[in-house]
């Protein structure tokens, strides 16, 4: 009989500063800790630059029966991770889908939803030309909610315009001077982090574009950040201690010889702050 590691791993593909940047990873890990913790378990965290560092990773693990099972997070297409884990034979739970053909349990957000919802809601307020600043194209999740935005926006009748970003400060800031500096520019931004989108605020206020009277912004995944913003960022907030528990409770079910299955998290919910508020035309010069 295999004996046990007591930990499992998860391992980041992304740089180490941006985790004291990002609040969702920590929050994450924290609804992970705490309910392997009551199992007799600990996380073993390890960051690295790229998918092939991660994979190597789990190769050690793996000859070494460090860890009794692994998270994996942020999925793309393709995923050279999932072939190399069903090799190895170490129990795994994907934070990530739904996708049919997974052969691993899941725990999941339905970020078209979600994303359909946000872009409802900012029409609702009057919002005809609406853009967004997106996550790296190459994730699964970012794809999941531009084409929903996309397909939202065509539903509706509104101009709808996608940037990429990278979740940080830098690429917020840039995004949103170009959305801003353009002929035409969006009254309402969503962001798909608060990190970009408190970004994005500082930059209306250099450009003297009022919050929300000319512009209102809209933030995924809430955070300390969003609620300390001036003024405070509204945001499409998820309970990401909770969703951490429910991952850490599939992972105790897989190492427990349960069944691949599938498990939807609560979706997030819209919360109204300070940044958004009905469109009111600028009033015509002259």
């Amino acid at each position: 009989m295999k004996s046990r590691a007591d930990a499992v791993g998860l391992v980041l593909a992304r740089p180490a500063r941006m985790l004291g940047l990002e609040p969702f990873f920590m929050e994450l890990i924290a609804g992970i800790e705490e309910t392997l913790a009551a199992d007799g378990r600990s996380l073993l965290l390890h960051v690295v630059p790229d998918h092939e560092a991660e994979i190597r990773a789990y190769r050690r693990w793996g000859q070494g029966e460090m860890v009794d099972a692994v998270v994996v997070v942020n999925l793309v297409d393709d995923d050279p991770r999932l072939p190399v884990l069903l090799e190895l034979g170490i129990p795994t739970v994907v934070v990530g889908g739904p996708r049919g053909d997974l052969p691993f349990s899941n725990v999941w957000i339905d970020n078209a939803q979600v994303t359909r919802d946000a872009v409802r809601h900012l029409v609702a307020l009057g919002h005809r030309d609406i853009a967004r600043v997106s996550g790296p194209h190459a994730l699964a999740h970012t794809q999941d909610r531009t084409d929903a935005f996309v397909g939202e926006c065509e539903r509706l009748g509104v101009h709808g315009t996608v940037l990429e970003g990278d979740y940080t400060e830098a690429s917020g800031t840039r995004a949103t001077r170009a959305l801003l500096g353009r002929r035409g520019a969006p009254s309402a931004i969503v962001y798909d982090n608060d990190v970009m989108a408190v970004a994005g605020l500082g930059v209306a206020g250099e450009m003297g574009v009022p919050v929300p009277e000319r512009l209102s912004l809209l933030a995924w995944d809430d955070s300390a950040l969003c609620r300390l913003a001036h003024p405070p960022l509204s945001a499409m907030s998820l309970d990401v201690h909770a969703m951490g528990t429910q991952v850490a409770d599939c992972v105790l079910n897989v190492v427990a010889g349960g069944p691949v299955a599938s498990y939807e998290a609560k979706l997030p919910r819209l919360v109204t702050r300070g940044t958004t508020a009905a469109f009111v035309p600028a009033p015509a010069a002259g």
